[in-house]
């Protein structure tokens, strides 16, 4: 369904000195915090003025009260399941000068690569092999790409088929979801008929002073052009869009309250605000000077809280986070408010089916050293998590949570406008928590030793018998076809 889009600004108003003001009075003017978390126990979200008081506790006791209640409202719209996917990189050429990334122009310490058709098959089938169904397909801003050449790279993605190892059922990647530079409403229009999931897009930093500071040329440079690109998205009908922002380049706090605000200006436009905001915060990366020396550094007790406000502020948008971060604080953050993670991920193009080592001798074809003998196939940034999907998955059963590689909402429309009617009601969970369960369902069946299945049925078991009757009933009823061979089992 194509949504209506009102006449309001086609881009949205980060008024800097305005969050910043807003910020200082909330540290000027403190206020009881229990009535703002009451009030996001309804799930109807906060002000900007709500979001700045609890950016801005410092109290320990309050900061516990903060985190708790972040709890309650993740459990009340999310479950028990956690989203998983994969990253796809099929480029790392760049026209750009972003000094916080390896991929950034002038860095001669990268092999650069754009992979050809076939290789982006075969880094398909390597996570097919996995376990993957859903992947997020990047790739430098190269300004020499074309949308077309991206249309065929997913194209391909979709076409590809590879018999799962235990019971050889045919696998294929079910939603693909791009990160790729912004583009005009026109090209838009051209991405959405490949049929893509979610248009992902960070604006880095909304503060335009910091911007243009670590920003140095390329099309990038262009902030305005930036900011403005959801809204050239979704007027080119992609209903779902995903935020985000780098932390460590400005003050977090000022972050959130621009990609609230940027939510905000979605949501009153097109009637549906971002499907997901990711939030990775600045790590090393080969090449790139500010990665070494953050600007504002975000501690891991300030990441806790900017995702336990973010959860409170936009409670049904989904919240992504990166391998980015160690296990131990993941595994924190599912319960604060994160409820999307990539798994197994590798950032650097042909990794998944080639070498993994960041030190590659520059080869043949498509690959290009700037410097040869000194350029390696290195990451976009230092990972923290390096472990397989398996056993994220496995870790996450033993905590409790549904792995889900769910994509029922997207292949039955239930996006954008309609997926918040949905939502906001609370009818979304009837089909989230069985759509979740078939999927992993099918994960243990497919890709378990039966040691390891065994294991992870007992506790689902034990999970689908807390479910209402009528969610119960159509749980079991997947199961069975799934038990007797059927796949690709959603409601």
């Amino acid at each position: 369904m194509r949504m209506e889009i009102l006449h309001i600004p086609q881009k949205p108003d980060i008024n800097r000195d305005r969050l910043y003001a807003i910020l200082s009075d909330a540290e000027a003017h403190r206020e009881p915090i229990e009535p703002i978390l009451n009030r996001a126990k309804k799930l109807e979200g906060l002000t900007l003025s709500e979001t700045a008081q609890l950016l801005t506790i410092h109290d320990e006791a309050e900061l516990a009260l903060l985190l708790e209640t972040a709890g309650y409202v993740k459990q009340k719209i999310y479950g028990r399941r956690i989203v998983l996917f994969a990253p796809l990189y099929i480029g790392n050429i760049c026209s750009n000068d972003c000094l916080y990334c390896a991929f950034r122009a002038p860095n001669t310490q990268l092999v650069r690569k754009r992979l050809t058709l076939s290789e982006i098959e075969a880094e398909t089938r390597a996570l097919l092999r996995e376990g993957h169904k859903r992947i997020l397909l990047l790739q430098g801003e190269d300004a020499k790409s074309s949308v077309n050449a991206l249309i065929q790279a997913i194209a391909c993605i979709y076409n590809v088929t590879e018999p799962a190892p235990v019971t050889g059922k045919l696998q294929s990647i079910r939603r693909i979801n791009v990160e790729v530079a912004p583009m005009s409403v026109k090209e838009f229009s051209l991405l959405k008929q490949a049929k893509i999931g979610t248009y992902a897009c960070f604006q880095e930093t909304y503060d335009p002073l910091v911007y243009s500071k670590y920003h140095k040329a390329g099309p990038k440079a262009d902030y305005d052009w930036r900011l403005s690109v959801m809204d050239r998205a979704m007027e080119a009908g992609i209903e779902d869009v995903g935020l985000g922002a780098l932390f460590g380049l400005a003050d977090y706090r000022f972050e959130v309250l621009a990609l609230l605000e940027h939510a905000k200006h979605l949501e009153r436009r097109f009637g549906a605000g971002c499907h997901t905001i990711s939030i990775p915060r600045i790590e090393p990366a080969i090449g790139a000077p500010v990665s070494e020396h953050v600007p504002q550094p975000v501690s891991d007790r300030d990441f806790k809280k900017l995702v336990a406000v973010l959860r409170l502020a936009l409670p049904y948008t989904g919240i992504i986070l990166s391998t980015r971060e160690q296990e131990q604080l993941r595994n924190e953050l599912f319960h604060y408010g994160v409820s999307q993670i990539s798994a197994g991920s590798r950032t650097n193009p042909g990794a998944y089916a080639g070498e993994r080592s960041e030190h590659t001798t520059p080869g043949a074809g498509n690959t290009v050293p700037e410097k040869p003998g000194n350029a390696v196939n290195a990451e976009q940034f230092q990972l923290g998590d390096h472990r397989s999907l398996k056993e994220v998955v496995l870790a996450l059963a033993k905590d409790g949570y549904v792995p889900s590689f769910c994509t029922g909402c997207y292949r039955k429309g239930r996006v954008g406008s309609d997926f918040m009617d949905l939502a906001k009601p609370g009818l979304i969970q009837q089909f989230c928590e069985p759509n979740a369960i078939f999927t992993c369902s099918e994960y243990i069946e497919d890709f378990l030793t039966n040691d390891e299945k065994t294991e992870l049925q007992a506790l689902y078991a034990k999970l689908i018998a807390t479910y209402p009757g009528t969610i119960s009933s159509v749980i079991k009823r997947g199961l069975q076809k799934i038990k007797a061979g059927e796949r690709d089992v959603y409601v």
